[in-house]
């Protein structure tokens, strides 16, 4: 009975978790200061932009 409550208990605070960030996500973009933020910040290629691996010492 106990392992059931723990395994209900995890999956509701991670659909938790995805119903906050999709709300927040969905009430920044469509907010007037998120419009304003993306139209002063035009959109990098994806090719240009750096990740981890940009800066990896086993890289040949």
């Amino acid at each position: 009975m106990g392992l059931i409550a723990i395994i209900t208990y995890v999956i509701s605070l991670f659909i938790l978790y995805i119903v906050i960030e999709t709300a927040v996500k969905n009430g920044i973009n469509k907010s007037n200061v998120g419009r304003h933020f993306n139209m002063d910040r035009p959109e990098e290629p994806e090719d240009t932009k750096k990740s981890f691996f940009d800066t990896d010492l086993d890289k040949d």
